[in-house]
């Protein structure tokens, strides 16, 4: 009863994936307001928490409109865990501790956290079973790869049903195949049938028809949406709306919202964090690379504000970037 009081599962859920400098605070506000169902915070090192890192503290932060709201975190000890769970526990608007056992970055994976947790199943039932017991937050999730070297992923996926997880998202590779092996749908239509706690897709979706075919082919009960909401947000809008097309004015309303809830929550230091978006959003557009050359010599908030405005709101969408951001998981 918990569960479906905070997520419908009766339609689609459509989930923004953590993806380290890109899901912050502004970026998930954006999104949850042009569709996203959930929106989860970047991922968070258990360590950091549990040893109070102001830095990791500020990253807790939810705009008020996110409503469900998930934290990540990743851990390889239970002791340290349980300490995150708990400083946890003392912020209040957290509805789901997510824990990730699916980042593949090597400086995640030689400190046995994210995927490298896969290579211990025994360890992997304890942490989950640590945050379910220790967790005053109403859910309990968690992320996971197919395997480390090798697929094992129905193992993997009972095993978190086992140890009380309340549902589950699922990227559709192994650690080995990190972010360019093909996703592998067919294991996580397999995942939805071996488990009774709902599952989430996750790999690859970079636009509403993909979005549309994954739910199709898997019987997923939703799917979560990273590197393809990057540059492309309005995924989500497409999504909610049954909209296969986007109309550019509301291109353009998106992206300054995202601008101004930037500047809204860093101040000035927004305006060069928000150089790498315009890289991306540009994408396709007529005159990008002018507009790109004019934003990295801008430092004023409002000079900024009024190129980007301009752009966007009369420059012609010529077509359909093809690229895909580099983007890890890893946390700072």
């Amino acid at each position: 009863m918990i569960l479906k009081d905070i997520l419908d599962f009766s339609k689609p859920l459509y989930v923004l994936a953590p993806l380290a400098g890109y899901t912050d605070l502004p970026f998930r506000s954006v999104v949850k307001k042009f569709g996203a169902d959930l929106t989860v915070s970047e991922m968070l090192s258990s360590n950091a928490l549990a040893y109070g890192s102001q830095k990791t503290l500020k990253m807790l932060e939810r705009s008020p409109n996110e409503d469900p709201y998930s934290v990540q975190i990743a851990g390889a000890d239970t002791e340290i865990v349980r300490r995150a769970v708990e400083i946890l526990n003392a912020q209040d608007d957290i509805d789901i501790i997510d824990l990730n056992c699916g980042c593949p970055v090597p400086k995640v994976v030689s400190h046995g956290s994210g995927s490298s947790l896969l290579k211990d199943l025994p360890q992997m039932g304890r942490i989950i079973e640590t945050i379910k017991q220790t967790s005053n937050k109403p859910l309990t999730s968690v992320k996971i790869r197919l395997g480390f070297a090798e697929k094992n992923h129905l193992e993997i996926a009972k095993l978190v049903e086992e140890s009380g997880a309340d549902f589950l998202a699922v990227h559709g590779r192994t650690r080995a195949g990190k972010f360019k092996a093909e996703v592998d749908y067919d294991a996580i239509a397999e995942i939805k049938q071996a488990v009774s706690i709902p599952v989430i897709a996750n790999g690859d979706i970079d636009s509403y028809e993909k979005a549309q075919w994954v739910l199709e082919h898997t019987k997923a009960d939703g799917v979560m949406i990273g590197r393809g909401a990057v540059g492309a947000p309005w995924i989500f809008h497409q999504l909610k709306t049954g909209s296969a097309t986007i109309d550019p004015m509301i291109r353009y309303e998106i992206i300054m919202e995202h601008y101004d809830r930037m500047i809204e929550f860093y101040g000035p230091r927004g305006v060069p964090m928000f150089r790498k978006h315009i890289h991306t959003y540009s994408k396709g557009y007529a005159g990008a690379s002018a507009l790109r050359d004019g934003v990295n010599r801008i430092d004023d908030v409002a000079a900024f504000r009024s190129l980007i405005d301009g752009f966007f709101k009369e420059s012609r969408y010529v077509g359909e970037a093809t690229e895909t951001a580099p983007i890890a998981c890893a946390y700072e």
